[in-house]
């Protein structure tokens, strides 16, 4: 979602706080902001659209000074404006604000300070904050910490906050609640950003603020406390992923290098993990978090959501264990039948996903054990579970998930294998044929990603389309679900995914002349059925696009477009298969001249509701 960064130092702020913004960029966002002690007041710089537009404002206009605050907005309360942009300061001018989240009590918030004369010039919930701290800074003898305690406590919603005070220039402070927050550490300088790459260029050393917890911060040192006061003690974490992860490489986006990563990120999360002559291995979980296990279910959204339909079907034929996998923003709205005997899986790339935290929460409160999957260490969702599986896909920059995605089925798969392992429902000679496969798997997206010259040219024939329809059965269906999602967030094109055995119960009536259909056939003990299925829109004159492998081509059908992808095991067949829809989605928002990177609606991380 939203981006923030924050600076106080000897360096030029404004320049530090708009190339923080900038690695910020595939976060998602409508408009951008800064606010700059300049030795006398706070000024403030925003513009609508993206980042260059602010840029262009402060190169006519420059600001200069050694502490500020800068924000990448994308909205919630109130349309994309220059009035609704970040920072916010209160009436004076005393107090500037960014903020990540949604104050869900800002109504009553604004009623209250409106009656007390406050005159509020943005549609936000954040503006109520710099005006609310401002409230308790004039109640509170002019301390600034306090008069931000006493304002967050006033506060209901999710919230990760930066404030500066003209009075006391040489202080930041930043406060943390159910929104990411880091700390990073310089010499005679430290910094404050809502993600790690913001500040990568000016240093590796960082703290992760838990929820509840503010940050007062100067150029020389960092003290954090709880909102009772007490000082909280923290490690301070070394980041190791190198810089050149967040660029570009030679590729012309971010998603076709991400892309091409996937086969290393699979095998960096198979390493350690996964041999065949030894059960799996997962750091930091036990075989005890399966104990008296009657019921899993799995949490997630958006691509994440799809691998949990491969990890039922994975866990269920391995550990004969029952799996429901829900949408987390509906989880916790279903009553779900959760208690001390469910394991609930919760799958974030960030581990910041606002749904699945309320899902994970509810389920603890339940009594349930948790295992997060997720590619961010020190993130909240790793940091709430009883258990945490870490992905090793690396900093993913393009909105459209890629290699986090195959990631996380390498991850659900080794945590099915880990689940038949230690409650001996699968023979050994199975799991050693489905191990050996697993760490093949690498080789085979190589050898997917091979193909890419021909999918470009494929693009070529449908990318004017308004509509495709993809179709697939079994692990098939839960592929095209995923290449689907691909194609709708890059491409914009209106495509829908349905199981080849319900084509005929409706939705066949969509299938005309020229009609684009995406058939998935990659499982061969479901290819006869899935081969009735496509000659079914074949009759009604589709066009028809097959991605099978050798063993699965239909043998009695004619194909528009057949698209190869390597044979493997019918359970694995999705990690062989998806690149390929990855790079269809990929060439064919590249031939409509899309910005592939920063689709339009769409944030990397969604921090609220």
């Amino acid at each position: 979602m939203c981006g923030i960064v924050g600076y106080i130092g000897e360096k030029n702020a404004a320049e530090i706080l708009v190339a923080g913004l900038e690695k910020l960029e595939y976060r998602g966002y409508d408009s951008a902001g800064i606010a700059v002690y300049d030795g006398a007041s706070l000024s403030v710089r925003k513009e609508l659209g993206r980042l260059k537009n602010l840029e262009e404002a402060l190169s006519k206009s420059p600001l200069t000074g050694n502490a500020g605050i800068g924000h990448t907005r994308w909205a919630t309360h109130g349309m994309p404006s220059t009035k609704n942009s970040h920072p916010h300061t209160s009436m004076d001018g005393k107090f500037a604000v960014v903020h990540n989240g949604i104050i869900e009590n800002y109504g009553e918030l604004r009623e209250a300070l409106t009656n007390k004369g406050c005159v509020f010039t943005s549609e936000t919930d954040t503006e109520v904050i710099p005006h609310l701290i401002d409230y308790h800074y004039e109640n509170n003898g002019g301390d600034f910490l306090r008069a931000v305690k006493s304002a967050i406590v006033s506060l209901t919603g999710s919230f990760a906050i930066g404030i500066l005070c003209k009075d006391f220039p040489d202080t930041l402070i930043a406060v943390r609640k159910d929104s990411p927050l880091i700390v990073g550490l310089g010499k005679g300088e430290n910094f404050i950003a809502s993600d790690i790459p913001a500040i990568l260029s000016e240093t590796r050393d960082v703290l992760f603020l838990d929820d509840g917890e503010i940050a007062v911060i100067t150029k020389d040192g960092v003290s954090i406390t709880a909102l009772d006061g007490n000082p909280v003690i923290r490690d301070v974490h070394r980041v190791t992923f190198n810089e050149n992860a967040a660029q570009k490489g030679g590729f012309e986006h971010f998603m076709i290098k991400e892309i091409h990563e996937q086969p290393k990120a699979v095998a960096d999360t198979l390493r350690g993990r996964l041999s065949l002559s030894a059960p799996v291995k997962f750091d930091g979980i036990e075989p005890e978090i399966l104990k008296d296990i009657d019921k899993i279910h799995i949490i997630a959204c958006g691509s994440a959501y799809h691998a949990g339909l491969v990890g039922k079907t994975a866990i269920e034929r391995l550990a004969k264990i029952p799996v429901s996998v829900e949408l987390s923003s509906e989880y916790r709205y279903n009553n779900p039948l959760t208690d001390s005997k469910t394991l609930v899986i919760a799958i974030s790339q960030s581990g910041e996903t606002a749904d699945t935290l309320a899902g994970m929460r509810l389920a603890k409160s339940l009594g349930a054990r948790v295992l997060a999957i997720t590619n961010v260490v020190g993130s909240t969702v790793a940091r709430e579970a009883s258990g945490v599986f870490y992905t090793y896909a690396g900093p993913e920059i393009s909105v459209a998930s890629t290699k986090a995605y195959a990631t996380q089925l390498v991850a659900i798969y080794l945590f099915a294998v880990f689940a038949a392992e230690v409650l001996g429902r699968t023979s050994p000679e199975e799991l050693y044929t489905i191990k050996s496969e697993l760490l093949n798997i690498p080789e085979l997206i190589k050898q997917t990603i091979s193909t890419e010259a021909e999918i470009a040219a494929l693009s070529k024939k449908i990318y004017k389309e308004t509509d495709m329809y993809y179709l697939g059965r079994g692990l098939d269906y839960a592929v095209a679900m995923e290449g689907s999602l691909k194609l709708k967030e890059i491409s914009y094109i209106h495509s829908e995914t349905y199981a080849g055995g319900e084509l005929k119960h409706g939705p066949i009536a969509l299938i005309e002349d020229k009609t684009v259909v995406l058939a998935i056939s990659c499982d061969k003990d479901l290819c006869g059925k899935m081969e009735s299925n496509i000659k079914e829109v074949i009759t009604r004159g589709a066009f028809v696009v097959l991605l099978a492998n050798d063993a699965t081509k239909p043998m009695h059908a004619e194909f528009s477009e057949v698209i190869t992808v390597p044979e493997t095991l019918p359970l694995l067949t999705p990690l062989s298969a998806v690149a390929a829809l990855q790079l269809l989605a990929y060439y064919v928002a590249k031939n409509l001249g899309y910005d592939i990177d920063k689709p339009r609606n769409l944030a990397k991380s969604v921090t609220v509701e």
